[in-house]
């Protein structure tokens, strides 16, 4: 079985081909691709970890939202954050647009900023549109999610009334992304981070067999 870190850059879909837009795969040789897949999904303007590989029962294990794998992400995003809005993340709620229940959110590290001074991390259609407010609410933070959900971090901000503009995920379960990797670099796991997929898969087996005694 093969394993890869790779720290995903903007502007690529997480997709093993794609016949319009470069895809993550891209980032590796040619002679490694084959049968090499991303578990799971980061949108196209979204940045940071990535996990590669081969092994289909890892990646299962992985995305399954019932094992709760915890994935950490920072982002940038339009708008003010107050107590009310992160106990309605806290308790979980309804994503914006379609209803699905969504399991709590935890923010940390938050920090209120405006457009003017964010400018850099707004994408090149959305800037000139935002900084005509130059002095509007911008703030960051990191949230942990443990479901996955497509355009789950998007969704919960905007439910609670505020816009993401920039996306970077930093950690996966027990899979921490390599600060030595810059966008669009990847690299094999290490012993303890084979050691980790190993645990994920032990978890699974374990509860498999609870389950058909």
């Amino acid at each position: 079985m093969r394993y890869y870190m790779l720290n995903k850059p903007s502007g690529v879909v997480t997709a093993v081909s794609d016949a319009k837009d470069k895809t993550v795969m891209d980032c590796f040789p040619e002679d490694i691709r084959p049968g090499l897949f991303p578990i799971g999904r980061l949108d196209k303007d979204t940045e940071g970890l990535l996990l590669i590989t081969d092994d289909g029962d890892f990646a299962f294990r992985m995305l399954r939202p019932e094992f709760g794998v915890a994935k950490r992400y920072f982002f940038r995003a339009f708008g003010e954050i107050f107590d009310e809005k992160i106990k309605k993340l806290e308790t979980g709620g309804n994503l914006y647009g379609n209803g699905e229940k969504a399991r709590p959110a935890f923010l940390s590290d938050i920090s209120s900023s405006t457009v003017e001074h964010d400018a850099a991390y707004i994408s090149e259609n959305e800037r000139a549109h935002a900084l005509k407010n130059p002095f509007g609410k911008t703030f960051s933070a990191f949230i942990t999610v443990t479901e996955g959900k497509r355009h789950e971090v998007k969704l919960l901000l905007k439910s609670i009334g505020c816009k993401v503009f920039y996306l970077k995920r930093f950690s996966m379960g027990k899979f921490m992304l390599d600060p030595m990797l810059k966008p669009g670099e990847f690299r094999e796991f290490t012993p303890e981070e084979i050691s980790f997929a190993e645990d994920y898969r032990k978890i699974f087996i374990d509860l498999t067999k609870k389950q058909q005694a």
